[in-house]
């Protein structure tokens, strides 16, 4: 188990002032209910997009949109290949596909082979987003059962994106977290009721 410190209250306020254009988020396993808890309190006036990876089986229909749908002021949707990422909005990716995000910030779907054990890969995600967006992007890693993320927000990191880690003693599943605290320090270690708080401040005007 990682012994990383939660991050102070000095950290969140100079990360929570820096200019962020959007939200990428990966989680696996207990990610419904981790997802859920850092963006239920978002506004539908939410300056910027969130795009979230939740490993799921892929050979049924995902019902993410949906069950997120009833629950949130955002708006919620499956992400469609070369859609342009609009504020205000969570999108999935949806289940058998890897998700990219393109320099002109549009969605990319494929079917290449799995990265991590997964499709759709946070990795991939991760990756991609942090070309697109450099510094004003922010990654959020989560609960999970394996590793995947933990290359995509180091290299978030080398691109200056904001990184922040789920406290792996908060999470349903430490294995994901515990993988990223091993391989980088990301500029936030936080439980979910702090990364929401996080995510509300980043979206107010400074």
């Amino acid at each position: 188990m990682s012994t990383a410190p939660v991050s102070s209250a000095e950290a969140v306020a100079a990360a929570a002032s820096r200019p962020i254009q959007a939200v990428a988020i990966g989680a696996s396993a207990g990610g419904f209910e981790a997802i859920l808890a850092v963006v239920k309190d978002l506004p539908a006036s939410y300056p910027m997009p969130l795009v979230a990876v939740l490993h799921l089986p892929d050979n049924h229909e995902s019902r993410l949109a949906e069950l997120f749908g009833y629950r949130l002021a955002l708006r919620v949707r499956e992400a469609r290949d070369k859609e342009s990422l609009a504020p205000g909005t969570l999108y999935f990716a949806p289940p058998g596909y890897h998700l990219s995000i393109e320099a002109d910030f549009s969605f990319s779907l494929s079917c290449e082979d799995r990265v991590s054990f997964a499709r759709p890969s946070i990795d991939v995600l991760f990756g991609s987003a942090a070309d697109a967006y450099g510094k004003s992007l922010a990654g959020v890693l989560l609960t999970g059962a394996n590793h995947d993320g933990a290359a995509g927000l180091a290299g978030m990191q080398v691109a200056g994106a904001l990184t922040v880690v789920q406290d792996p003693a908060t999470a349903e599943v430490a294995t994901m977290p515990e993988g990223a605290l091993r391989r980088m320090t990301p500029d936030l270690i936080l439980p979910l009721a702090e990364i929401s708080a996080l995510l509300r401040r980043l979206g107010q005007p400074q």
